[in-house]
C-alpha cells in the first residue's frame, strides 16, 4: 500500500492580501459585502498542492502541536483566489477539523468524526483541483509556528 503525504503550507502572500482587505475596509469605514468572510487576526491562509489528483483515498491527518492550544482547519469549497475575489462564507466547507492539546497533556485530541469526513471530502476535491485553500484559526495560545499539519492518502 503506497501512501502520499501532503503538507498544508502557510500562504503568507494570500494571508497578507486578505489582511489588507480588512485594513482597507476599516480605513474607508466601509462594510464588507453581504456574506463576505473577513480574515480575523488569529486566522491564516494555507494551501495544499495535490501532486496527484486521482486514485486517492483518505487515510489520516498528521497533526503535531508543539504546545497546548487549539487549531481549527476550514477548507474552501471553490477554487478561490483571494487576490481576485473576496472569500464568501458560503465557500467555507462543513464540517471543519479541530485539533487541540490540553495544558496538562502530551496527547493530541480532535473531533474525530468531523475530521474524518472532512478528509474524505478532500479526495473528491482533489479530482477537480490541483490546489486547495484552507483557513486555519489558532486559539488558546497556539500560533502557526507551533503546528505541523499534513494529510495522508492511500494511493
Amino acid at each position: 500500500m503506497a501512501e502520499l503525504e501532503l503538507t498544508l503550507v502557510q500562504d503568507a502572500e494570500l494571508t497578507k492580501c486578505m489582511r489588507l482587505r480588512v485594513q482597507s475596509l476599516q480605513q474607508k469605514n466601509e462594510k464588507p459585502q453581504d456574506g463576505e468572510k473577513l480574515l480575523q487576526a488569529n486566522e491564516y491562509v494555507y494551501r495544499l498542492d495535490f501532486s496527484r489528483q486521482l486514485g486517492l483515498r483518505f487515510l489520516r491527518w498528521n497533526v503535531v502541536l508543539n504546545q497546548p492550544g487549539k487549531v481549527k482547519v476550514v477548507g474552501t469549497s471553490q477554487h478561490w483566489t483571494p487576490d481576485l475575489t473576496n472569500l464568501m462564507r458560503r465557500q467555507l466547507l462543513e464540517p471543519v477539523a479541530i485539533f487541540w492539546k490540553k495544558e496538562d497533556s502530551q496527547d493530541l485530541d480532535w473531533n474525530e468524526a468531523d475530521a474524518l469526513e472532512f478528509g474524505e471530502r478532500l479526495v473528491e476535491l482533489a479530482k477537480i483541483r490541483k490546489v486547495m485553500y484552507f483557513l486555519l484559526a489558532y486559539s488558546d495560545g497556539l500560533e502557526p509556528a507551533h503546528l505541523k499539519c499534513s494529510v495522508v492518502f492511500k494511493v
